[in-house]
């Protein structure tokens, strides 16, 4: 991918948050499912590190999945669509060299946007049962500090998430997302766990830190149950769905291989396979195959 259309990608980004309606960025881990985000009409796709660690490690998000293992993956996912890749980070993976690092390889992958989050190192998924362990105010604010100062793309957006609302109270992550936006970064990402009163702090966070805000559309109670046209007056600008593309694949994988194992051939289910014409033409054969006979 070249500069300016990483540049272009990235403005575009921008464009469609500052629009009427919140942008709905669907989870995926791979290039096929990217591809097949832009497909459905989709502005935009977020890629799950969650995700990524089940596809190229077969392991649960429990902080095995490196830097360099993630931006080049990142790399080849960018390059397979022509709108705006929203990335995990993780929590940078490291101190603030290591952020520095982070922000030069996310940069160069082509990726419109990352987060980087406030837990300590090894990170687990936030969605996993408990509260998370955070690294300090001023340790936190540092992380994002060194974000911002290492990047070279304005253009390019620095998301400061933190999951201390669990531990330390939604009054603290309000405190800390202020910060982060006064540090200069474009915009926060407070995680919640699904409690009834989820949307009323969403409210609060809009109302007091004044930003950009992105949340996690999965994590389920009522944020779940929300329909676009109701998110960005609740203060949601950025809605991502990280675990629709596993969690599809892990059902329907799971299913088809219990058939192809009771039956000992898949016709009991041949009608919820793509044939292999459907599959080219998502992945846009025909095109190619065009492009090819200009020079044979």
């Amino acid at each position: 991918m070249t500069k300016s259309t990483a540049l272009q990608k990235r403005q575009q980004l921008r464009q469609l948050i500052a629009q009427d309606q919140t942008l709905i960025a669907p989870g995926i881990y791979d290039g096929y499912g990217a591809k097949l985000v832009e497909n459905a009409g989709f502005a935009a796709a977020y890629m799950t590190g969650n995700g990524v660690s089940a596809s190229l490690l077969g392991r649960p998000d429990i902080g095995q999945v490196d830097l360099t293992l993630m931006t080049d993956h990142a790399r080849r996912v960018a390059h397979s669509i022509n709108v705006p890749l929203i990335c995990d980070a993780d929590t940078g993976y490291g101190g603030v060299f290591n952020i520095q690092r982070t922000i030069e390889e996310f940069e160069a992958s082509g990726v419109s946007a990352i987060h980087i989050e406030d837990q300590i190192f090894p990170k687990r998924c936030a969605q996993f049962e408990g509260a998370r362990k955070v690294l300090d105010r001023k340790e936190a604010v540092s992380q994002i500090q060194a974000a911002v100062a290492s990047r070279v793309d304005s253009s390019f957006m620095i998301i400061a998430r933190t999951d201390c609302a669990e531990s330390l109270g939604l009054e603290e992550a309000i405190l800390r997302a202020k910060i982060f936006i006064a540090e200069g970064a474009d915009a926060v990402f407070v995680e919640l766990k699904p409690h009834p009163d989820a949307l009323a702090k969403i409210a609060s966070v809009k109302a007091e830190v004044n930003a950009t805000c992105l949340y996690n559309l999965d994590v389920g109670g009522p944020i779940s149950q929300l329909k676009t046209a109701d998110m960005k007056a609740l203060g949601i600008d950025i809605g991502i769905r990280p675990s629709l593309a596993r969690g599809v694949f892990g059902f329907a994988m799971s299913q088809a291989l219990n058939s192809l194992k009771e039956n000992d051939n898949l016709q009991s289910i041949q009608n919820q396979i793509w044939s292999g014409k459907e599959y080219n033409a998502a992945l846009g054969l025909a095109a190619l195959e065009d492009w090819e006979k200009k020079f044979t």
